[in-house]
């Protein structure tokens, strides 16, 4: 994630870094070409324009060349076709509609990530703060609190590579998690476990083994909505029909700048380009937040802090 002042609108608007113009500035360079391109050719299928071609072009291209598109243009009675405008607006109102259910829906799961990793905090922080106030000492407990959100965090990213947990985990448990098919819910196990044998010894009674029991539940609970939403992106048949709406109306676009906006088409097209592809690409980053983008949750942040909250809370 990328941490920014608010309220800094030039470092806002220049940045590049963690915004959609690096995924996006081919595509917007092609529809601006394209354009460009049918510009000139309907200049050139124009004799009133042609000296005033001629001026923009010179030193690109040679006159020779400037003739034969000229003679091929005439004897091929070429025009460059034309699209009316209202049929675009038609579609740009219908776009803009799918477009905002896309944003709507990809910032929904953002935040519901975010939601979901919030909750995590705060139980394990209560856990071990129960743990260790009634059943004391819990370093043990914390050490497994932190290993958990950690397995979490690389399940999420489809990451087998468990060492980080080697640092809270004894070797027997370690084996243990390394092959079981969910590292995490292997160590809520553990979990459970610790409670048992602390009811088991008489530190804590039963209502209190329930309180800490339900905790374990919640975060359960919260593992199983990260999981639901990484392993469920948005259904195809919306992905493919805003995709499909998106490149043919900025790839069309050209052919009815050209013939309203004159020479400044590119500069209108590429812009509207950047918005629509910007758009969706903006929301395919953030519609599973848990990997390593730019813009995705700070996962090694909030597990850093898991681990030293909880920590400080097991200590006498």
């Amino acid at each position: 994630m990328i941490f920014y002042e608010r309220h800094n609108w030039t470092r806002q608007v220049f940045a590049l870094n963690g915004t959609v113009i690096p995924r996006v500035i081919g595509r917007v360079a092609l529809v601006a070409f394209i354009t460009l391109v049918l510009c000139i050719l309907k200049m050139a299928s124009e004799p009133a324009n042609r000296d005033s071609l001629r001026g923009l072009v010179s030193g690109w291209v040679s006159e020779s060349a400037m003739d034969r598109l000229f003679t091929g243009i005439d004897e091929a009675e070429f025009s460059v076709p034309k699209l009316e405008s209202i049929g675009h607006t038609v579609l740009g109102v219908a776009l803009g509609m799918l477009m905002a259910f896309r944003s709507n829906a990809a910032n929904t799961r953002y935040w519901e990530a975010r939601g979901h990793w919030g909750m995590l905090v705060n139980s394990t922080r209560n856990l071990v703060r129960v743990g260790h106030v009634w059943a004391g000492p819990a370093d043990d407990l914390a050490r497994l609190v932190s290993a958990y959100v950690l397995a979490i965090k690389q399940t999420l990213r489809e990451d087998r590579e468990l060492e980080e947990l080697a640092h809270y985990l004894p070797g027997r448990i370690l084996d243990q998690v390394r092959a079981a098919g969910s590292p995490a819910t292997c160590l809520s196990r553990h979990m459970e476990d610790w409670i048992r044998d602390k009811a088991t010894l008489g530190k804590i009674d039963t209502r209190t083994a329930m309180v800490m029991q339900q905790l374990v539940n919640v975060m359960v609970d919260q593992q199983g909505a990260c999981e639901k939403i990484h392993k469920t992106p948005m259904p195809f048949i919306y992905a493919s029909l805003i995709k499909l709406s998106i490149t043919l109306f900025v790839f069309t676009l050209p052919l009815v700048l050209v013939h309203t906006a004159s020479l400044a088409a590119p500069a209108i097209a590429a812009l509207v380009a950047l918005v629509f592809l910007g758009v969706e690409e903006a929301a395919i980053e953030i519609e599973d937040p848990f990997g390593l983008d730019f813009n995705d949750l700070p996962l090694e942040q909030i597990c850093a802090t898991i681990a030293r909250d909880v920590s400080q809370l097991a200590k006498n």
